[in-house]
């Protein structure tokens, strides 16, 4: 991939097309030719960046998670003291990134699987920094935690991760389909899904444990 400011620009201009045809389309509709068109360049430009579209969207999710990291540091420094203050503050991190939660929720596998490792070693290497950071924000907190304990946090708390968005934006068509069958769509949004989660997880680490 090119370096420097100039080819950096261009990285962010592909990335921002794919990111507003997002909003619109789904992942299988969007095409180069697509994001192209909403550059200042030619699409077969596209190529000395990013090899597919699903390299595109890996790059759109790293960005997200660098997002993310930004805002787990500064939970760090607010340390909230308590299970229910850490949790509302760490599901506010995440109620400004739906767009990651989309992501890592609907097309993972597929922006991972289509994508040069090389690149997937970048993204993994963020992702293991966020990892960190809420690892950091919650011995911040809860400086007594066991390091068992906020192990079982992070391995609870990722992999649930990735099942908020389903839950907190269903399309007309699943709703429709749920009433039809006899469910009742709750009135979820990913900051009281993830609120709630971390709050009942965190309340079991930090209680007493009987001798």
């Amino acid at each position: 991939m090119p370096k420097g400011p100039g080819a950096q620009a261009r990285c962010e201009e592909i990335v921002d097309a794919c990111a507003a045809l997002y909003e619109t389309m789904g992942f299988a509709d969007i095409t180069l030719r697509d994001i192209g068109a909403r550059t200042s360049f030619t699409r077969t430009a596209i190529y000395n960046y990013f090899h597919t579209k699903e390299e595109i969207f890996l790059a759109l999710l790293q960005r997200e998670y660098e997002a993310w990291i930004a805002d787990l540091r500064a939970l760090r420094e607010e340390a909230p003291g308590t299970a229910e203050e850490f949790a509302a503050a760490l599901a506010r991190t995440l109620e400004k990134r739906a767009l990651l939660l989309k992501l890592q929720a609907m097309n993972l596998y597929d922006i991972e699987g289509n994508s040069r490792e090389e690149n997937l070693t970048a993204f993994k290497r963020v992702y293991a920094r966020a990892l960190r950071a809420v690892e950091e924000s919650l011995r911040a907190a809860f400086p007594k935690l066991a390091p068992e304990e906020a192990q079982a946090f992070l391995y609870a708390f990722f992999p649930f991760l990735f099942g908020i968005y389903p839950y907190a934006a269903p399309t007309e068509k699943q709703r429709r389909a749920m009433e039809a069958a006899g469910l009742v769509p709750p009135a979820l949004t990913i900051y009281t899904l993830a609120r709630d989660f971390a709050a009942h997880f965190l309340r079991a680490c930090l209680q007493p444990k009987a001798k």
